[in-house]
């Protein structure tokens, strides 16, 4: 029996500043250029991290900017394959007029928003679960053999594969937090040989 090994990390930490304010719509603002933008280049990746995609057969990262360039600073190597549907689920601020707070502020607001049912013209909570269900159904095709399977992807949206990989046979046997460069570690007994760190 082989172990296949899924290891779901999340991205390193990006450049954007978090120390400003901003309204709602300054938000949305600032939140398209944190999809469009890269990583902070003075971080270092946790060891741990770098040993695991570095072992991996496949690597695979969302194709927004800071998770390629995590999965190529931790792998050594560009992604095997970049899949759509692990973009981060929508956060989209609700209009709460001249309100200003910082980015981490409005990020819970319209996480707690979007939870329950907010979804500002954008994916609905409803709509990122059952494409959660599409992605550890990948995910399943891919780490079969006894791979290691690497993916770079995001905090909220990383916590929401969680059950969908476990009603695929998934068990979780280590998880870090939802930090960046946290990763959450899931294995499933493989009936060919296989070699996994």
């Amino acid at each position: 029996m082989a172990r296949e090994v899924l290891i779901i990390c999340r991205h390193g930490k990006p450049a954007l500043s978090k120390k400003v304010r901003l309204n709602w719509l300054g938000y949305k603002d600032w939140w398209k250029k944190y999809d469009e933008g890269g990583l902070d280049s003075k971080q270092k990746i946790p060891k741990r991290v770098t040993k695991l995609a570095n072992a991996a057969d496949v690597v695979i990262s969302s194709p927004l900017r800071r998770a390629v360039e995590s999965a190529t600073l931790a792998s050594g190597r560009e992604p095997d394959e970049q899949w759509d549907e692990l973009v981060e689920a929508a956060l989209p601020p609700p209009n709460f007029g001249w309100y200003m707070t910082g980015p981490r502020q409005w990020g819970t607001i319209a996480r707690i928003s979007w939870w329950l049912g907010f979804s500002g013209g954008e994916e609905t909570r409803r709509e990122a679960e059952k494409r959660a269900e599409i992605t550890a159904e990948k995910l399943t095709e891919v780490a079969t053999d006894g791979k290691l399977v690497f993916v770079a992807a995001h905090g909220w949206y990383n916590r929401m594969l969680k059950q969908p990989l476990r009603r695929r046979g998934w068990t979780l046997v280590a998880s870090f937090g939802d930090r960046h460069w946290c990763h959450r570690r899931y294995e499933r007994l493989s009936d060919k040989l296989g070699r996994n760190p």
